[in-house]
């Protein structure tokens, strides 16, 4: 059997005994977890407007620089 020689886990109900960590690596993405993400969540009505992520940044982007210049002038 496949799992037979593997530590048993803890029961959990969302894990079913067909999962094999038994080649996991702990920690692999612990590193780019700290760092952190940037998740926003767009109101449906503005999503419409942005098909990808990128066109989302663009329009950022294209924000920040007016900001950037109305702080100059002021």
């Amino acid at each position: 059997m496949k799992g037979s020689n593997m530590k048993k886990m803890q029961k959990d109900s969302d894990m079913l005994e067909e999962y094999d960590f038994s080649k996991g690596v702990p920690g692999k993405y612990a590193e780019r977890y700290m760092e952190g993400t940037n998740v926003v969540i767009i109101d449906p009505d503005v999503a419409k407007f942005f098909p990808d992520h990128d066109s989302i940044n663009q329009a950022l982007r294209s924000l920040a620089e007016i900001i950037k210049r109305q702080r100059k002038i002021a």
